[in-house]
């Protein structure tokens, strides 16, 4: 992922910081506790596509 585009980028629900797992193709929210997929070399981060990292870790 483009390092510009990921510094601009932000958690849609509480505005932090997002952080890049490039081996899971993610965007990872600390703060929410949240994953948001990146399909197709796009960011889906509408507020109701986050899931729970757990549910990431498999």
């Amino acid at each position: 992922m483009d390092e510009r585009l990921l510094a601009i980028l932000a958690c849609p629900r509480c505005r932090g910081e997002l952080r890049y797992e490039e081996s899971r193709e993610i965007l990872i929210c600390q703060g929410c506790s949240l994953y948001y997929e990146i399909r197709e070399g796009i960011p889906v981060l509408l507020p109701d596509s986050g899931k729970p990292l757990e549910e990431g870790s498999r």
